[in-house]
């Protein structure tokens, strides 16, 4: 992929944010990383998406140096290659503040699976983060805030858990494309808005079953996978 593509990828996945309501204001972006040219691309910091086109697209090294174009890019830039440096799977990472999914990382909760939806996106409950420490924020806020976010993630796999909620702040999602990790975004947010309304109407609901879970995620995710259609091969 060269960076042309990978700009076009990013600038199309932050107005997908748009879309799906999942962003108000400037409260967001996704970042696409390609790993053979050690280069990522973010959308410029502060900018409302109605502006931005795929030139303003900001390309850094894993230094977080700007290396092509002329804006500055997410100040989010640090906790993003924190993520990509740390989880070797993943080559997109989408951030939001979406209403649902932000209540339950301000109430510092995770989003448990109660249901099949949930299990076909995320293999058992969101999990959230610690608060980030005074002194972490201080020394280098936002590279700190990945670093909280990779501990939390010791012993789980990214790609069958593409979220994660950073307490006191909001939600991150990821994938192997910027498309992926919107589309997870935008589940992520639909999940933590059902799990709320369930547990309104039922506090003491049961998440569900181990293996109504594992049936649902793996024949979307697992190595026998049937959901969905087989990708057709170009003659």
């Amino acid at each position: 992929m060269n960076r042309l593509e990978l700009k076009e990828l990013v600038w199309r996945a932050n107005l997908d944010l748009v879309k799906h309501n999942l962003v108000i204001l400037t409260w967001g972006n996704v970042s696409g990383y390609d790993r053979n040219e050690g280069i990522m691309a973010i959308k410029p910091s502060g900018m409302s998406y109605e502006e931005i086109m795929p030139e303003d697209i900001v390309i850094v090294d894993l230094e977080g140096k700007v290396i092509e174009g002329a804006l500055n890019p997410s100040s989010d830039t640090p906790t993003h290659l924190e993520l990509y440096t740390s989880l070797e799977a993943i080559s997109a990472v989408a951030h939001t503040h979406s209403e649902y999914a932000t209540m339950f990382a301000q109430a510092n909760r995770e989003i448990p699976c109660l249901g099949t939806t949930h299990a076909d996106y995320f293999n058992g409950p969101v999990p959230v983060t610690r608060l980030i420490s005074a002194r972490e924020v201080e020394s280098d806020y936002e590279r700190n805030t990945g670093k909280v976010i990779i501990e939390r993630f010791s012993g789980l796999n990214p790609l069958e858990m593409p979220a994660v909620l950073v307490a006191g702040h909001g939600p991150f999602t990821w994938g192997r494309t910027p498309d992926e990790a919107v589309k997870n975004c935008v589940a992520l947010e639909k999940v933590a808005k059902m799990a709320w309304g369930t547990l309104f109407l039922n506090p003491q609901c049961d998440q569900v079953p181990e293996y109504l879970r594992q049936k649902h995620h793996q024949r979307r995710h697992g190595p026998d996978a049937y959901y969905g259609q087989k990708k057709r091969s170009k003659e």
